[in-house]
């Protein structure tokens, strides 16, 4: 007999009919000899009529009140399905957020979990009763115990906790999708279905929109280990599973707020090569990684800051043994990307740099927490180690150091999140399959196989590169902002980041430029990141009023902006995954204007109006698209 965890989104209780139909599947599961507990959400739109009722009686409604009122949405569910599963003679019972002893911070709108209170829970499982849980909602325990809400997705955070708690088996989330697609249906009707996904590839894909399961839960069953699957509620279909590693033993105790950062690694075996000022055009990427991908070259990071002018910089880091052969392909191709009425100018300048080291910290927790990155940037900058790049992702945020600052780099970011001193971590992102030293790494001169951009088909040539990307995500709802000329010194990304987390402002992509100049004896460079759209007025505002005092230059906010990614844990060790990308893009002449990688993830940000042709056309170049159409439920 297992013990089960059952979320119903509110599409899949929409209806009297949907509600008597999943008070059947309940009914199934217990007779087949389980325990269980069933979280659900309000019903179709009812939140949306709540919202809009407030909001017809006070332009800013109080949280407070807004708390008290969202939460009676998923009382209506829970009594309605207790109700139902009684008159099919299936003993149940229903609970509110604070009766299931759901404690969370003294937030309205948007706690967090503290922890779960399971004695009330565990005795009406063991009388037999299914406990009807209403999500989204839990009580403070500051006080007098005010209701609170989990924010947007908080069904799902509720079941999965629940799930941990309870140490369920497992825990199932019914939608309205046959489980987790490879990219939205609504954009590609010919996604397919995954068999199963990582909870790292998981997290990545919705962070970055995929609406099907909640960063937050995701977080929850990385954590505690705690398996998911993700069902559609018409069907009998097998759904998807999220798998995690069995984690070490953690405490269920501020279940959500623990600390957010597991490990700190680093990687002094890297060099860096930089392409500056290279024109500002579709396929300038692609030509640049094709090459790399023919030579077998094995790339880590990538980035390509916000363009100034008509030109923008893009840097990579590879292993030091090959820094020579990747080296003489940079310089092979900067020629061929300067004006050819100057082919001597310093357009595609190549710049390279030895002893360098990778320090990275990595963890789930860091999702929607502002200040996570800040503390990062802060605590290099008091041991005196000045950042060269910066890669974010939702896991993990990468700094290039000097390799001589490394040392006290990882002794201090352990010191700061607290992590006991480990193994390395050391791992990137292949652009080949072969890892080490290549044939003819010791040459310095290098003759390209071909002169121009790469075909669709030369690139297809390199096997299993499908099977390296798991799904495509595509965000219309953010904004860039870039700061002109910071001072190129410790200490200023930790005041920048430090200011935008005071203001409860996430940031997303970070991206400093390689391009330094000194303006009044001062080195300064550009640093670009991405936000919220809703946020970006907000904090260009905010950035502008402290820029002479910080002595940075000015603020640009750019608002049209769609961000595209590819994840998956394959692409470690396999070759042309970013050509491939960048070629699709390319040849439909959609402008690449930022790039940022993880291991697991690439991200180029294009114009808002290419958002979804990206997507599209990335989909289609991976071979992720079926034959099977699948049709969203209105």
């Amino acid at each position: 007999m297992a013990l089960i965890v059952q979320k119903y989104g509110g599409t899949s209780v929409g209806s009297v009919e949907r509600i008597q139909a999943v008070a059947q599947r309940v009914y199934k599961t217990v007779k087949a000899g389980n325990s269980l507990v069933v979280v659900v959400s309000a019903m179709g739109k009812t939140t949306d009529g709540l919202v809009k009722l407030a909001n017809e009686i006070s332009s800013n409604p109080n949280r407070r009140e807004m708390d008290m009122l969202l939460s009676t949405g998923e009382q209506v569910t829970i009594a309605l399905l207790s109700m139902a599963l009684q008159e099919l003679g299936q003993p149940a019972i229903s609970m509110t957020g604070a009766q299931v002893g759901i404690v969370t911070e003294a937030e309205h709108s948007r706690a967090r979990i503290l922890h779960i209170e399971t004695t009330r829970l565990t005795r009406h499982i063991n009388a037999g009763k299914v406990v009807v849980v209403a999500g989204f909602q839990g009580t403070s325990n500051a006080g007098e115990m005010e209701i609170t809400t989990l924010g947007r997705g908080g069904s799902d955070t509720s079941a999965v906790a629940i799930a941990a708690a309870l140490q369920a088996n497992f825990c199932e989330i019914y939608t309205d999708v046959p489980g987790i697609l490879t990219t939205d249906p609504r954009l590609v009707a010919e996604a397919q279905l995954m068999d199963a996904i990582t909870c790292d590839e998981m997290l990545e894909l919705a962070s970055l929109g995929a609406k099907v399961l909640h960063p937050r839960a995701v977080e929850i069953a990385r954590n505690y280990g705690v398996p998911l699957v993700v069902r559609s509620s018409w069907t009998d279909a097998p759904g998807t599973w999220v798998t995690s590693a069995k984690p070490q033993g953690r405490s269920l105790i501020n279940l959500e707020i623990a600390r957010p950062v597991d490990a700190v690694e680093f990687d002094t075996d890297q060099a860096k090569v930089a392409l500056l000022r290279v024109p500002d055009k579709p396929g300038v990427a692609a030509r640049l990684f094709g090459e790399i991908c023919r030579q077998k070259i094995d790339v880590d990071l990538i980035i390509q800051s916000v363009h100034e002018g008509n030109s923008n910089d893009i840097a990579f880091t590879v292993t030091a043994p090959i820094l020579k052969r990747a080296e003489a392909v940079a310089a092979a191709i900067a020629p061929a990307l300067r004006s050819p009425s100057n082919p001597k100018s310093d357009e595609a300048e190549v710049m390279v740099e030895h002893n360098i080291a990778k320090v990275s910290i990595a963890g789930a927790g860091m999702i929607g927490r502002p200040g996570v990155a800040a503390k990062m940037f802060a605590t290099l900058a008091e041991a005196g180690v000045n950042i060269q790049m910066i890669s974010t992702s939702e896991v993990k945020v990468s700094c290039v150091v000097d390799a001589t600052e490394c040392d006290r780099a990882v002794n201090a970011l352990r010191s700061a999140f607290e992590i006991e001193a480990g193994g390395q971590g050391a791992g990137g992102r292949g652009e080949a399959g072969e890892a080490g030293e290549a044939e003819g790494a010791g040459e310095d001169k290098l003759i390209l196989l071909s002169p121009s951009l790469p075909s669709t088909d030369a690139i297809n040539r390199v096997s299993l590169y499908s099977s390296a990307v798991r799904g495509v995500a595509l965000d219309l709802n953010q904004a860039r902002l870039a700061i002109r000329q910071l001072p190129d010194r410790p200490g200023m990304a930790a005041k920048l980041f430090g200011l935008l987390a005071q203001h409860n402002i996430s940031v997303d992509m970070i991206i400093q430029s390689q391009r330094c100049r000194v303006i009044d004896g001062v080195p300064r460079r550009d640093i670009a990141f991405t936000v919220s759209r809703i946020d970006g007025e907000s904090a260009k505002e905010m950035l502008t009023q402290v820029a002479a005092e910080l002595g940075w230059g000015e603020v640009v906010l750019d608002s049209a902006i769609a961000k595209v990614s590819i994840v998956g844990a394959g692409m470690v060790g396999q070759p042309g995954v970013a050509a491939k990308m960048f070629g699709a893009l390319a040849e439909h002449q959609i402008n690449i204007q930022m790039i940022a990688t993880s291991e697991i993830k690439i991200s180029c940000v294009v114009a808002q109006e290419q958002g979804v042709k990206a997507l599209q056309v990335i989909h289609a170049a991976f071979g992720l698209a079926g034959s099977e159409k699948f049709v969203v439920p209105a």
